[in-house]
């Protein structure tokens, strides 16, 4: 028996081989044709020397080939890594070089940054390229189109036997320092984001066959829109779900509101999953100004970053019949906790979920922490973890602890016990803010922050202070045109923390820096903060103002670092 992603999906090809498997645009494919075009590239692949543990990259935004390629890649044994198609020359460099890629599959429109890396890159033999409509060169490094790789190649599934210890790798975003390539085993992977195990009764899928069967003795599958890249593990994870279970998956290759609705509408999605509020935000604008037939929509699921219990309201009230959940997890923990959110749920203070089985919090001192009400530890998840890091084995220790005897993967996250049993996600532990002895997690206030009507987008980060070592300062992107108020904004804040977790000072920008996954871009967000010494000083402030800050008068007008 085989829990491997490529297995998983031939079965499903077998049970429904003629339902439509992708749609993107005006494309679509069925789940026969998604397998023979993944096994003539495969065979492509093959051809050019990729096999078992091999690495081919895949840059690319959502589309019918990034996906083939994926599935073209686990049929080999080979290793998928999928590369950030927002990097710059430089980033891709590092993605190459670290991940070992000998093999890069890319979108026509980035020619120009592959041909200043493919020649410094001694291990890459093959790069396939898909069309766009852009007319990049890419004669130049030996590329050559997707449409010729296929070409006189075989369309049948005369593979090798893969296993269910098969590698996968997810490169982190890399919102804290320089991407890392989690290993994962297949099934351990797929047991904790692929559906391996029902995120909701935590029951086991007993065998590789059962949602294939389940797919065959259903007349409709599923429809599902992952909004986030395919760069993004809850992504991957939503694509290969929708289609091990014989559904359908809809791809908008570029995040666009309206055309997000226009798709919902258009193909009778059922489930959309976004990356909080960077998505989530913009969809309930354009769904306020148009007028969309979103009947078909019955589950919206938000994962990876902020949800917050502002917005989660707004939804409640516009799609009263909506099943609306909040997911908690990692590239390194999979899943760990999911809500389903209701009118009368607070969130205020951040996410709170229900915990899966395998996860717990553990202390600073690597013990388990007491399930007691207000009691705050780190995030860990045991059973189904990753092997650790790629070529990273310093850093891989840094993540695993063992606790009487079992293993635990701790990313980094804190959270707390609540009285109902439930937890409360608090924030990454390295952005932890230390104020005056008092921690302060930045989500806790990016929420009280963005659940002011006048608020788009927020980030907090902790800035030097003489008086306090670090005090909490916030950029902040305002709604449309608008001119925030901050002693309004600063008087709603502290109705939501404590004082002392208010920003002292604020930066407004036009545009928040995230990942293209919707994910916090903090040191983005420290480097804009430190170019632009112009801070807008909190009304409410008692924090001794240095010579390079000035006060913002009455609070309305924008900073000059805008």
């Amino acid at each position: 028996m085989a829990f491997n992603v490529a297995d998983l999906f031939e079965h499903a090809v077998d049970a429904v081989p003629d339902r439509i498997a992708v749609i993107c645009g005006d494309r679509r494919v069925t789940y026969r044709e998604l397998d023979e075009r993944a096994n003539r590239l495969a065979h492509h692949l093959a051809s050019r020397g990729i096999g078992k543990g091999d690495h081919v990259g895949v840059y690319s935004r959502n589309s019918i080939e990034a996906l083939e390629t994926m599935i073209a890649t686990y049929k080999l044994r080979a290793v998928s890594v999928c590369v950030n198609y927002r990097y710059v020359a430089e980033e891709v460099r590092y993605i190459v070089d670290n991940a070992d890629l000998k093999a890069l599959v890319h979108e026509r429109a980035y020619a120009d940054i592959v041909a200043e890396v493919a020649p410094g890159a001694p291990l890459l033999s093959d790069v396939i390229v898909i069309e766009d409509g852009t007319g990049g060169d890419y004669t130049c490094y030996g590329g050559i189109s997707f449409d010729e790789a296929h070409v006189g190649q075989s369309a049948d599934r005369d593979f090798e036997q893969r296993r269910s210890d098969d590698l996968y790798i997810l490169y982190t975003g890399g919102t804290t320092g320089f991407p890392k390539g989690v290993m994962w085993t297949h099934e351990d992977v797929w047991r904790t984001l692929g559906g391996g195990i029902n995120h909701v009764t935590g029951e086991y899928v007993a065998d590789e066959w059962e949602l294939s069967n389940n797919a065959k003795s259903s007349p409709n599958g599923i429809v599902m829109a992952p909004l986030s890249p395919l760069i993004h593990g809850a992504a991957q994870w939503a694509a290969f779900i929708t289609l091990n279970s014989g559904g359908t998956l809809v791809f908008v290759p570029q995040f666009d509101a309206d055309e997000v609705w226009r798709a919902v509408q258009r193909e009778k999605v059922n489930v959309l999953t976004v990356v909080g509020d960077a998505m989530a935000k913009p969809l309930m604008d354009a769904f306020r100004a148009g007028e969309y037939d979103v009947s078909s929509l019955w589950a919206f699921s938000s994962h990876a970053a902020l949800f917050s219990q502002a917005l989660k309201q707004q939804y409640l009230e516009q799609f009263p019949n909506l099943f609306i959940t909040d997911v908690i997890g990692s590239s390194e923990s999979g899943s760990t906790g999911l809500a389903v959110v209701s009118k009368d749920s607070d969130h205020s203070q951040g996410p709170r979920v229900k915990y899966n089985a395998q996860a717990a919090l553990i202390d600073d001192d690597g013990k388990l922490v007491e399930p007691k009400p207000g009691a705050v530890g780190r995030m860990a998840r045991s059973g189904h973890v990753p092997l650790g890091y790629y070529k990273d084995p310093e850093k891989t220790k840094t993540i695993f602890v063992e606790v009487d005897g079992t293993r635990y993967v701790v990313p980094g996250d804190y959270a707390r016990y609540e009285e109902d049993g439930t937890v409360t996600l608090l924030g990454r532990g390295s952005e932890c803010i230390n104020t005056g002895g008092e921690k302060v997690f930045p989500e806790e206030v990016e929420g009280a922050l963005k659940s002011h009507p006048d608020v788009f987008d927020a980030l907090v980060i902790g800035i030097s202070d003489e008086r306090f070592g670090n005090s909490v300062a916030a950029l902040v992107q305002p709604r449309g045109e608008t001119e925030l108020d901050l002693a309004a904004l600063d008087a709603h804040v502290r109705t939501k923390v404590a004082g002392y977790k208010a920003p002292r000072g604020y930066w407004i920008v036009e545009q928040m820096m995230r990942q293209p996954s919707g994910k916090a871009n903090y040191p983005a967000a420290k480097r804009h903060a430190a170019e632009h010494a112009e801070l807008k000083r909190s009304p409410l402030s008692t924090a001794p103002v240095r010579p390079h800050e000035h006060r913002a008068g009455n609070g309305s007008r924008r900073s000059t670092g805008s």
